[in-house]
């Protein structure tokens, strides 16, 4: 057996021992999104040290555990916590929690991250609905022996966040009065901040949000047939955009201060993607 399906084989069968909740909806919380998780009607919690050969979220504020429940009826499994390709974890790693969820049960994946603003139209605390991304500067979590039992080796890309999706979501966001943009998200390694070449480099080659997670997911998902949608929150400038130095605490700052409009429109949305 493939060693990394093996790996994600054993985190199954280690969760399965400890909960039955079929999920159908899973969520993945950026920084500032994490007190989200105890706000929902809770059935289970699994902390990740508890998983077997699960990694573990080193990030400050990420509590690092799954939380099983309920979003007005809908059954979730949120993420509190990621993981990132920065921390020293292989790609494989990575990716392993999102696929996980997947083998839980969930068909459709809503990711949330903070980023950087790259578009110069965007302003700190703004919503941005992912409709593309580019991650051709982390490595792919499909490098390696293809894992037929999750999905082929040459998948498709060409819908990864799905149209579908983002109409639902769209349409969550004008019900709840929530301005959201739309626009692609770049992927880049971390944990430094991106210099002012590199942010110049984001955007002339599409980016209109640049951040350190979310697309290495969003691939891993679409390649196992989830259906896939994402948020970013736009934290900060990227650097070069404002004469402004970048730090996490800012980062942190403009989340918690957006923190309850997100939490609303995440609500409304996963409500949405439940009903269709």
């Amino acid at each position: 057996m493939n060693q990394v399906y093996e790996k994600l084989q054993n985190c199954f069968k280690s969760v399965r021992e400890k909960t039955d909740f079929i999920p159908e909806v899973a969520l993945i919380l950026g920084s500032g999104l994490g007190e989200y998780a105890e706000e929902i009607e809770v059935a289970a919690t699994i902390d990740y040290k508890d998983i077997e050969g699960f990694p573990v979220s080193t990030v400050a504020g990420h509590k690092g555990r799954f939380i099983f429940g309920y979003v007005n009826k809908v059954p979730v499994v949120i993420m509190q916590g990621r993981v990132h390709y920065y921390e020293g974890y292989p790609m494989t790693d990575v990716v392993l929690p999102t696929r996980l969820m997947g083998l839980l049960g969930a068909k459709t994946l809503l990711l949330t991250n903070a980023s950087g603003g790259v578009n110069k139209e965007y302003k700190p605390g703004d919503f941005m609905l992912i409709k593309d991304h580019i991650a051709s500067f982390v490595p792919s979590p499909l490098i390696g022996e293809n894992i037929e039992e999750l999905g082929a080796r040459f998948p498709d890309m060409s819908d990864i966040y799905r149209k579908e999706l983002r109409a639902i979501i769209k349409e969550a966001a004008k019900e709840e009065g929530v301005d959201l943009r739309e626009g692609v998200y770049m992927q880049l390694s971390g944990p430094a901040y991106e210099s002012p070449a590199e942010v110049q480099m984001c955007r002339i080659l599409g980016a209109d949000a640049v951040g350190m997670s979310t697309a290495c997911e969003a691939l891993a998902a679409n390649h196992m047939g989830m259906k896939v949608c994402g948020i970013s929150c736009i934290t900060n400038m990227a650097c070069g955009i404002t004469d402004q130095p970048l730090s996490h605490a800012e980062v942190q700052e403009t989340a918690d201060r957006v923190a309850s409009l997100f939490k609303k429109l995440i609500t409304a949305s996963v409500t949405k993607l439940g009903e269709r």
